[in-house]
């Protein structure tokens, strides 16, 4: 980072703030470093920087983690195939351990009355999730929300039943009033379309609502691991392994979830198997439309 803000023509010292667009690590990982060599304030929405399903440690995280898998359906198989493959350590773990300077209000101007950015409030990826729209230049940038090509993974934290795709969902929504000729994500490439793009994404879901409905037809009872297991990935199951299963599942439960939220299936866990175990069963024959 040092080294590409030289290219620029700056210094790591000339840095004044950091916007954060969500706790995840890969997004928020340097910024103690950065505000302990450039004096900067940091910034992120209150709902990631103050989060009530953060484990306090590695060990709690691994914790909460399998005991989620569990709940999931998941199988010696699938505790085994999550393992594969390389996890967060120690020393990684708590960078993401930050307590901010400042929150990111919905609809404001982080940067001051005078600044072209306006902070958007884009929760689904995380319930905290904001994203950038800078009217001078005219791109919106848009962290992990909208990606060019692949779908940001929307996926419960352990202990956590909120109606994540159902809010992701919506905030696509709000986004297709914003004039950006250009949008920057933080992963893959810029493009132009915000609409298109948005519009993809909901038919996206809308497909995978339905696939998801299928799985549960065939199998009533089925767990949210065999449902994972049914869809369609890039790749085989068997290859899906490490964070990739542990993501796949959670993509696969907040599909289940909204579907629940919205009455086309119900979860009898308890019911069921008394364990506390996913146990879906379907109450429509067809999932929503969401175009």
């Amino acid at each position: 980072m040092v080294s590409g803000l030289a290219e620029a023509g700056w210094d790591i010292t000339d840095v004044k703030a950091v916007l954060i667009t969500h706790g995840h690590g890969d997004h928020m990982g340097l910024a103690r470093r950065v505000r302990e060599a450039s004096g900067a304030w940091v910034a992120m929405h209150e709902a990631d920087a103050v989060t009530a399903h953060a484990p306090g440690s590695l060990e709690e995280f691994q914790r909460a983690s399998d005991e989620n898998l569990r709940l999931r359906g998941g199988l010696a198989a699938d505790f085994s195939a999550t393992q594969q493959g390389q996890g967060p350590d120690a020393s990684t773990f708590d960078d993401f351990a930050l307590t901010v300077d400042r929150y990111l209000p919905d609809r404001e101007k982080p940067l001051g009355a005078g600044s072209d950015l306006v902070s958007i409030h884009t929760p689904g990826h995380t319930l905290g999730h904001t994203s950038f729209f800078d009217s001078g230049r005219n791109v919106l940038l848009t962290g992990d929300h909208i990606l060019p090509r692949i779908t940001p993974n929307i996926s419960p934290a352990p202990g956590q039943d909120d109606d994540l795709l159902g809010i992701y969902i919506n905030s696509l929504r709000t986004l297709t009033d914003i004039p950006a000729e250009e949008v920057l994500p933080a992963h893959e490439y810029r493009f132009a379309g915000l609409t298109g793009r948005i519009n993809g994404l909901l038919r996206h879901h809308e497909e995978r609502l339905a696939e998801v409905m299928t799985a549960v037809h065939t199998s009533p009872g089925c767990t949210s691991v065999a449902v994972a297991e049914a869809l369609k990935w890039s790749r085989p199951w068997d290859q899906m392994v490490g964070p990739q299963r542990r993501f796949a599942i959670g993509e696969a439960y907040s599909h289940l979830i909204h579907l629940e939220q919205t009455g086309y299936l119900v979860n009898k866990r308890l019911a069921s198997n008394g364990n506390g175990v996913d146990s879906w069963y379907p109450l429509r024959d067809t999932g929503p439309k969401l175009l």
